[in-house]
């Protein structure tokens, strides 16, 4: 199995989202060691890692936010993921040496507890231009090498560029030209959505949602929104009387129903449906690939591989007429720098508040 699997990214594309969501969506991209998500707000983060035939795990994230004059800033991690032996001789703060093409450019302090470390400035416009073509990139502390694969990181980079609409601008990381600072696409607001409180459970409730949980009219009214088989395998394959629904209350005249849809390996999926509390329920598909519901708010977890060193997630969020999607990321590629995956790489990112009502 190749440590560069892309599954996490491939997820959150492949994953079906019905509920609205909170504003544009964001863009991902990968090329072999580099991958880039970009938010709606029009921040872009950039993640390159070591090549699949290197053994010690490194990757640089390059954080880009939109608008003019805005640096690229850089840190480094040092993956820990099943390495007892060189995490145990690591000093509470220790300091690699950044080498590029043969040349060192200075130490980046890095703390044990997260073995993370700031670049610097200059250390970050140096790896940049090293970028750009074929070159030797690596962090050394004593005898330890962590090489960082440049295979990737152009391509990437464009697309960095394009995203933010700096193609021809003075400011450009790939693509350079004569375009003023000025010119290039501002940041986006973050969105703000005003998370409602459900009702608690109203007089009858216990019996209504039991009836419900078993209801044949309500399986039924579920399945026509069912478009693709592999949406919900699992609710098309079992007959209606070995199917039990979850139903959670929302409103006075609006209930919310799981059921689990499929199973892997490792992940699993429930589907969520928003109904009317009465025939004939007129069901809205929030998402087949659910994995908890909570208080108004459903989330989704689900690893790219059995290892667990990456994870997509995505959250949506009650505003008293509708789940809106209020968050999606993954941790990056599957290439065994932690458990739970190394980066936060969002393409989806909301302010959510609570009503006071």
């Amino acid at each position: 199995m190749s440590n560069s699997s892309l599954l996490p990214g491939i997820a959150l594309m492949l994953m079906p989202l019905f509920a609205q969501a909170a504003d544009q969506s964001g863009l991902v991209f990968s090329h072999n060691d580099w991958e880039i998500a970009c938010d709606n707000t029009r921040i872009c983060r950039a993640a390159g890692y070591q090549s699949d035939v290197d053994e010690l795990p490194v990757s640089v994230l390059l954080m880009r936010k939109a608008g003019p004059n805005e640096p690229v800033e850089g840190r480094l991690m040092i993956g820990d993921y099943d390495n007892e032996i060189l995490m145990d001789s690591l000093p509470t703060v220790f300091k690699p040496s950044l080498w590029i093409n043969g040349q060192e450019l200075g130490e980046v302090k890095v703390d044990k507890s997260t073995l993370i470390g700031q670049l610097s400035a200059a250390q970050v416009a140096a790896l940049l231009a090293a970028l750009l073509h074929d070159s030797s990139i690596e962090w050394v502390w004593d005898k330890t090498r962590w090489h960082l694969s440049d295979k990737g990181a152009a391509a990437v980079l464009l697309k960095m560029d394009e995203f933010q609409g700096r193609l021809g601008s003075q400011g450009a990381v790939i693509k350079k030209g004569r375009l003023d600072e000025k010119e290039v696409l501002p940041p986006l607001p973050l969105p703000v959505i005003v998370a409602s409180s459900v009702v608690k459970a109203l007089p009858g409730d216990q019996t209504l949602l039991a009836e419900l949980s078993k209801s044949d009219a309500l399986l039924k009214a579920l399945l026509t929104t069912i478009k693709d088989d592999e949406d919900c395998f699992d609710l098309l394959e079992n007959e209606a009387p070995e199917t039990e629904l979850s139903v959670y209350r929302l409103t006075k005249t609006k209930l919310l129903v799981s059921a689990m849809c499929w199973r892997g390996a490792y992940n699993f999926g429930y589907g969520y449906w928003v109904i009317d509390a009465k025939p004939p329920f007129r069901p809205v598909p929030v998402t087949f690939s659910g994995s908890e519901y909570s208080d108004g708010s459903i989330t989704a977890s689900h690893k790219g591989r059995g290892l667990g060193d990456c994870w997509s997630f995505d959250v949506w969020t009650w505003d008293g007429k509708q789940f809106v999607h209020t968050e999606s990321s993954s941790t990056g590629m599957c290439k065994l720098l932690a458990p739970g995956g190394a980066w936060s790489l969002p393409t989806l990112v909301t302010e959510v508040h609570r009503s006071l009502r």
